[in-house]
This record gives structure tokens, C-alpha cells and sequence, in this order.
């Protein structure tokens, strides 16, 4: 007997045509307008770091297309158990790494750049176990893009830099106005 099921289909394509648009209106599908800010402030910062545009848009699209998947797989019901406690776990070390950076840019002279680096590996590493049944080796590659790109300690020590001032502010305030509302 042939193995059909029309609602694995049905999200293969669902993940397929996102990953396709992964543009500014799809975006607000998925992600409020805080958080549309938050992640705009990023591409500046990594375009700046960079200094290549195509990279900084590259790695936000790559975040923005591991960040729908990860979605539409949870409201698919497509985790166990097992992996809703994972990625239970894995929110609670994001929020983690959300106040930290929040504290080291509110708390002068208290920044280190191995800490923030060691929290997002951490969440990588999580991230990267929760999805491993259920994405592409190349979403795999996207998820390990995004979190090497912003786990570099040199682009962490230039954003918490006195050139990269302004974009921290304004990255602080979307993470703290994130955490205030609970969506982080």
C-alpha cells in the first residue's frame, strides 16, 4: 500500500512557498512589527560589520526563513512531545541570551563577547536538535549561518563598540519591549 498522507503535503508545500517569500510581507505573517524592527537593526549592524550588503541580507533572510519554518512546524503539530520540551528549553536559553545582551549594553564595562557567543552556540546546538527530524540539511546550513554569523565575537565587540551605539540602543529596545510583551 502506498504511504500518502495529504497533511505531510500539505506542509512540505507550506514550507516550500515560504521559504520562496521570505520577503517584508510575508515577514509580518509571522513576525510583529517589534520584532520586524529588531531584525532590521541586525541587517544595519551586519551590513556595517561586513561592509557587504548581499551578506547582511543573506543572513536576515536566512533567520527569517528558519524562523517561519520553525513556526509553521509548531503549528502544525509536528513535535512531540520529547521536542516541545526541547524547544521549551530552547526559548528559555534565547530569553536568557536576550537579557544578557540586554544587561551588557544597559551595565557599562560588563560585556564579554565569550559569553554572549557561548549563549547563542547553546541555542544553535538547540536549535539544530529540535529540527533535525524535520528540516533539510540546507535549512540546517541556514540555521548554522545565522547563529555563526551573530555569535562572532568580532561583530559582537563592534556592536557593543562606541561606533554601533545607536544600533545597540535600538536593538536593547525591541529585545526589552520583546521581553516585557512575553514573545521572547
Amino acid at each position: 500500500m502506498e504511504s500518502f498522507s495529504s497533511k505531510s503535503l500539505a506542509l512540505q508545500a507550506e514550507k516550500k512557498l515560504l521559504s520562496k517569500m521570505a520577503g517584508r510581507s510575508v515577514v509580518h505573517l509571522f513576525i510583529d512589527d517589534t520584532s520586524s524592527e529588531v531584525l532590521d537593526e541586525l541587517y544595519r549592524v551586519s551590513k556595517e560589520y561586513t561592509r557587504s550588503r548581499p551578506q547582511a541580507q543573506r543572513v536576515i533572510k536566512d533567520l527569517i526563513k528558519v524562523a517561519v519554518k520553525v513556526a509553521v512546524l509548531h503549528r502544525s503539530g509536528c513535535f512531540g512531545p520529547s521536542e516541545l520540551a526541547l524547544a521549551d528549553r530552547f526559548r528559555q536559553k534565547l530569553r536568557q541570551g536576550a537579557m544578557t545582551a540586554l544587561s551588557f549594553g544597559e551595565v557599562d564595562f560588563t560585556f564579554e563577547a565569550a559569553v554572549l557567543a557561548g549563549l547563542l552556540t547553546e541555542c544553535r546546538d538547540m536549535l539544530l536538535e529540535l529540527v533535525e527530524h524535520h528540516l533539510t540539511p540546507k535549512s540546517h546550513g541556514r540555521i548554522r549561518h545565522v547563529f555563526d554569523h551573530f555569535s562572532d565575537p568580532g561583530l559582537l565587540t563592534a556592536l557593543y563598540g562606541p561606533d554601533f551605539t545607536q544600533h545597540l540602543g535600538k536593538i536593547c529596545d525591541g529585545l526589552r519591549k520583546l521581553l516585557d510583551e512575553g514573545k521572547l
